[in-house]
């Protein structure tokens, strides 16, 4: 990988990573149940069982757009925020619709055999996980803000 400056940005640990998708996860899902709003009057009000298979894939679509969405256009999602992390290109750009759809997809297989996909970044020389990887991003540590005193 070619620097562009004179020190590489840090990459984040597991432990980092493990929390920003935690509370994104907690932001996907209050999303899900917003959203879920607009469902209800097909189903004249009534709770959408568990293995609809239309709804599953509605909510698959408002995953994309959540994590597409933010990855597209600045880089971080608000857990990603909190946690100082972002994703970009491997040049430092931002990343694009097809690396964001690539990103999303592998993650999930990297969930798949026992998060094997995540806990690959414990023995990758570059800390890359499986979906860094396929999709051509890195995740970098940004820098803590200073405060205005």
């Amino acid at each position: 990988m070619k620097a562009t400056s004179h020190h590489l940005p840090s990459t984040p640990g597991l432990l980092r990573r493990l929390g920003a998708i935690f509370y994104d996860s907690l932001l996907l899902m209050a999303t899900w149940f917003l959203l879920t709003i607009f469902t209800l009057p097909l189903t004249a009000g009534q709770a959408i069982p568990a293995g609809n298979a239309i709804y599953r894939f509605y909510l698959l679509l408002i995953a994309i757009a959540f994590f597409g969405g933010f990855w597209t256009h600045g880089g971080q999602t608000l857990g990603m925020r909190a946690w100082r992390i972002k994703v970009q290109q491997l040049n430092g750009q931002t990343i694009t619709w097809r690396q964001a759809l690539l990103r999303f997809g592998f993650a999930l297989v990297s969930w798949l055999p026992l998060g094997a996909g995540f806990w690959w970044a414990l023995i990758d020389k570059e800390s890359k996980t499986w979906h860094d990887r396929f999709s051509e991003t890195e995740l970098v540590l940004m820098p803590k803000k200073l405060k205005n005193l």
